[in-house]
């Protein structure tokens, strides 16, 4: 998603979990316990979007910072430009419904955690 938006002259943004464990975040910029960062090439130096983590030096204020996520605090990424992304969800099992049917041995069937973003 990220090369998509370079690619396309837009500028990505990712929402992370500001209170998830390690996040290391400007804490004057965390409202509702989230914070927006600008992880476009303008913004950023020595962006590292690892397997699990995000790293990268910002300035916020004129003052340098080395900012780092666990991949897991992400909770999505879109373009400034068109609002267009993805919303990440928790991992966890989800609940059964009542059109989930167990397959032919008894044994249930999980649904996706994905979901449908447009």
């Amino acid at each position: 998603m990220y090369e998509w938006m370079c690619d396309s002259g837009h500028t990505p943004h990712i929402v992370v979990d500001a209170g998830f464990p390690e996040v290391e975040v400007p804490e004057d910029y965390v409202q509702d316990g989230r914070i927006v960062l600008n992880v476009g090439p303008s913004a950023v130096r020595a962006l590292d979007l690892g397997n699990d983590w995000v790293s990268f030096e910002a300035r916020f204020s004129g003052s340098p910072m080395i900012v780092r996520v666990p991949l897991p605090s992400v909770l999505g990424i879109y373009a400034r430009e068109t609002g267009e992304g993805m919303i990440f969800t928790e991992t966890g099992d989800p609940e059964p419904t009542p059109d989930d049917s167990g397959d032919n041995d008894g044994g249930e069937r999980k649904r996706s955690h994905l979901k449908v973003v447009k």
